[in-house]
């Protein structure tokens, strides 16, 4: 409960005595690059391959004759769109950005950076941290799409290349009783992943005390909290929402 009482206090710097707009645009910015845009290689990578890897698991346990070849693309689609890419994207973005802001600002603190800005009278916690705060905001929901239609897309090239059905028959799967809903619930999802991982990593790298040494330890803290946070939220929100 200590824990949770300084996170809290935490937020509530970011919100207080803000930066100018043009400031925070131009840093948000900055980090959406970073975090965005440096992300949809391994994104894009690890979607593809998921999409693939579960067309052809699936297709290796639909044994029986009765049920058409198209339910493979139906479960692809649904698996990818209601668990698979939320949730294992922001798993790999944990950490891979959780890492990095955690990484950054635990190596600011010790550098005493932070400290400078803070005599300046500058607030570098909505400085520092907000920014990356919106951007994870922003980008997070953009890199689940990416990975969401990279993904059906790799199911549909293993699917065609192995044999396990036809390219119609799996775009048949695909249209079978969509519910545009679960796109919603997956976007929500993505928003509230990526509030829990920018800010948890925020929070451990911006209070890290100590040397190089406790930099490391604060980035590995970052990326297994946030890991938990995002496999508990996933089962509130699945609970909540659907």
């Amino acid at each position: 409960m200590k824990t949770l009482g300084r996170f809290l206090l935490f937020l509530n710097t970011l919100v207080r005595r803000g930066e100018s707009f043009r400031i925070l645009f131009n840093r948000t910015i900055d980090e959406a690059i970073l975090i965005g845009i440096n992300s949809v290689v391994i994104v894009a990578i690890v979607s593809t391959f998921i999409g693939a890897v579960t067309c052809v698991q699936i297709s290796y346990n639909l044994t029986n004759a009765l049920i058409p070849r198209s339910t493979i693309g139906f479960m692809v689609r649904e698996m990818t769109i209601l668990e698979l890419a939320p949730t294992i994207t922001s798993i790999v973005l944990a950490g891979k950005v959780g890492s990095n802001i955690a990484g950054g600002l635990g190596t600011m603190r010790i550098t005493e950076q932070i400290d400078a800005l803070e005599v300046m009278g500058i607030n570098s916690a909505s400085y520092l941290v907000l920014p990356k705060i919106i951007a994870s905001l922003l980008m997070f929901p953009l890199l689940v799409i990416v990975a969401m239609t990279l993904s059906i897309l790799g199911g549909y090239v293993a699917g065609s290349l192995s044999g396990a059905l036809s390219a119609q028959e799996y775009v048949e799967g695909l249209r079978s009783e969509f519910i545009p809903y679960n796109i919603v619930f997956a976007l929500i999802k993505s928003f509230v992943f990526a509030f829990l991982i920018s800010s948890i990593s925020s929070y451990l790298g911006y209070h890290t005390k100590g040397g190089a040494l406790e930099v490391g330890a604060a980035s590995t803290k970052a990326v297994t909290n946030s890991i938990i946070a995002v496999l508990i939220a996933d089962f509130v929100c699945a609970y909540v929402l659907l």
